[in-house]
């Protein structure tokens, strides 16, 4: 470019002038801005947020203690003990997930043949202490309890690509 051409488009502001002819354009077109706390946009299915626990539609538990999700943690972020029961089947005594070294990349998920260990939709779980992020078999079979209707229907609708 010239220093004449940049002399002139100096002297005439044309910058200045695309500048103000693109907010002109836009001024009048509907807005793409989210109000965020009060509207929320679309998530995927395949997100990949706060962990639950599902139970099965009797209220039964699904977590059958084969400890493949806690041997495929990369982050080793899942503790798991069990024992036994009655009836010769095994579930879970204790179920640990550190979500402060949790790294969400979605294996325990992928790796859990019964899908007892989900990553849910929700996203929106900040805490005011690390104590909080210790998720503990209770908080994590509650959180499944409050996600199951998402938790079923995204899993539905990834079940083509699984």
């Amino acid at each position: 470019m010239s220093f004449t051409d940049r002399m002139v488009r100096g002297f005439l502001l044309t910058e200045l002038v695309r500048g103000f002819w693109l907010t002109f354009k836009y001024m009048f077109k509907p807005k793409v801005t989210l109000n965020y706390p009060f509207e929320k946009g679309p998530i995927s299915p395949r997100f990949r947020g706060e962990h639950a626990l599902r139970r099965y539609p009797n209220g039964e538990e699904r977590c059958i203690a084969c400890k493949l999700c806690e041997a495929i943690c990369p982050a080793m972020a899942i503790t798991i003990e069990a024992e036994p029961r009655d009836d010769g089947s095994r579930r879970t005594t204790r179920y640990d997930i550190d979500m402060i070294k949790c790294i969400y990349c979605g294996l325990c998920q992928e790796a859990c043949p019964v899908d007892a260990i989900v990553e849910g939709p929700n996203f929106e779980y900040a805490t005011e202490t690390r104590e909080e992020l210790y998720y503990n078999k209770d908080k994590l079979l509650a959180n499944g309890d409050i996600w199951e209707a998402q938790i079923a229907r995204n899993i539905e609708a990834d079940a083509l690509y699984r």
